[in-house]
């Protein structure tokens, strides 16, 4: 799936839980839906959680 792809099923995901669930219902998938997608990117490896601490703290990777 592209990019664009993903971004329209999401945003329609988003819009049935705002009209579903209101605001807060809305608020809810969205954080959940960004919590499942960092967790899926450090499972397959394109996220490296070691050199974003690294980073946070200011310190260079090498």
């Amino acid at each position: 799936m592209s990019a664009v792809a993903i971004g329209g099923a999401t945003g329609i995901a988003l819009a049935f839980a705002a009209l579903a669930f209101g605001f807060w219902g809305f608020l809810l998938v969205a954080v959940l839906g960004l919590l499942g997608a960092f967790a899926g990117a450090v499972w397959s490896g394109r996220l490296d959680v070691r050199a974003l601490t690294d980073a946070a703290r200011g310190r260079r990777s090498a």
